[in-house]
């Protein structure tokens, strides 16, 4: 079981300005995210108004007595710093990968964290899906990308659905039961707009242009989905989405082994735990009712996931 930083945890935005900007530059700032505690270090004044926006509610400390990571956004000290404005991801010190445009910073820090979590976290199953709990109930949404996942992901979290994760679903093998992120939704071109209607008062981080996926740019997590992170939910549905432009919403229910096969396809980890991951995902399968769904508009989708709810519904339940 990962320790848990409990000293002086406030939420981010709490922290006066100074102590923050010095905490991040010093690498002294820490943010507790869901199980994990990530230690941060910048000095990038971008990224720290990223942080400061979209992870504001997240608990924060200075100087943790533990973290499971220490990652940092930073300048490259070789000589690309200059021919071209870049930056570069590190975790424990290390560079994973190859330095980005200066521009994409903050997408940098979601992407670098992904890599570091599916890298090591093998004490869960790690699956490449969205993940939402509601009335005790909770649906795991993996899909390719260009399904329109994260789209349909911010709509329910942004209807009443509880945002456990958009991109990482972290599964209890022994017990399947899933633990939250509520990390900031990874939205993309055409996506962007459409939820920025869908919910004015939302908030957002930056646009990062010409990216590898074009457009992107991260919504925050809603307010109730942060305060009940550590709540753990238990799957009930299997769905995998897809987007078509028109047509109307359509839940088919999915034959199991088919679903065993394209899960295994969306799991970060599922050869490093070997046995254990064989079992898990077929008793998480067996747990679950399992559904293709297409859909083209949020509010159609949203009708379909709250008769899921109506649904599961038992009679003790109205009494």
């Amino acid at each position: 079981m990962t320790p848990v930083a409990t000293d002086g945890l406030v939420p981010l935005e709490h922290l006066s300005r100074d102590v923050f900007r010095v905490g991040l530059a010093e690498g002294r700032l820490a943010l507790q995210i869901g199980p994990l505690v990530v230690r941060v270090q910048t000095v990038l004044p971008d990224v720290a108004h990223y942080l400061r926006g979209v992870y504001g509610q997240h608990p924060a400390c200075i100087d943790p007595s533990f973290a499971d990571f220490t990652i940092e956004v930073r300048k490259p000290s070789n000589l690309r710093r200059w021919f071209r404005r870049q930056v570069e991801f590190a975790v424990e010190g290390e560079t994973p990968f190859e330095p980005l445009p200066r521009s994409q910073a903050p997408a940098l820090f979601e992407w670098g964290l992904n890599w570091s979590i599916a890298a090591s976290c093998h004490q869960w199953l790690m699956v490449h899906a969205a993940c939402l709990e509601r009335n005790g109930h909770a649906v795991i949404l993996p899909a390719p990308p260009g399904s329109g996942k994260s789209t349909l992901c911010a709509a329910l979290s942004l209807r009443g659905w509880r945002l456990l994760s958009d991109e990482l679903t972290l599964i209890d093998p022994s017990t399947l039961a899933l633990h939250g992120l509520a990390r900031p939704i990874n939205l993309k071109n055409q996506s962007i707009d459409l939820i920025r209607s869908f919910e004015p008062s939302a908030r957002w981080g930056p646009l990062s242009y010409d990216t590898t996926k074009g457009v992107i740019t991260h919504l925050a997590a809603p307010l109730h989905s942060v305060e009940h992170v550590r709540q753990k939910a238990q799957p009930r549905w299997l769905v995998f989405p897809r987007y078509v432009a028109g047509a109307e919403p359509l839940l088919a229910p999915r034959n199991k082994a088919q679903t065993f096969a394209s899960f295994v396809q969306n799991a970060f980890n599922y050869s490093v735990l070997g046995e254990t991951g064989f079992d898990a995902t077929g008793r998480l399968i067996d747990a679950c009712d399992c559904f293709d769904f297409e859909y083209s508009k949020l509010d159609d989708a949203i009708e379909v996931f709250d008769w899921l709810i109506e649904a599961s519904r038992s009679p003790a339940d109205d009494r």
